[in-house]
């Protein structure tokens, strides 16, 4: 499902653009959107949330090079859900661990 996010990555502090927003239908049915806009916002921020050093190290790579960027969270009830943007910055897809 395609999300409607308006102004984000269009803030001060952005250091790529997130592309379309998609969520899965799982993670749409079980996030709340405001959990999913905190998050992307600070995923676009270069706040990779609860990834582990070696993919926050990865990150700050992908971001030099160009590479698929990924971030992981978790909304009010803690239920984790992952935040991927690809490589050409042209999808950012929210979605649960399962769905992947």
């Amino acid at each position: 499902m395609k999300l409607e996010i308006e102004n984000v990555g269009a803030e001060a502090g952005s250091r790529f653009s997130l592309g379309a927003v998609m969520v899965t239908r799982q993670a749409f049915e079980r996030l709340a959107t405001d959990d999913i806009e905190r998050a992307l916002r600070l995923h676009v921020q270069g706040d990779w949330g609860l990834v582990c050093p070696e993919d926050r190290q990865s990150n700050e790579e992908a971001l030099a090079e160009g590479l698929r960027l990924f971030s992981v969270y978790e909304d009010q009830s803690n239920t984790r859900f992952w935040i991927i943007t690809e490589a050409d910055r042209s999808l950012t897809t929210v979605l649960l661990p399962d769905d992947y």
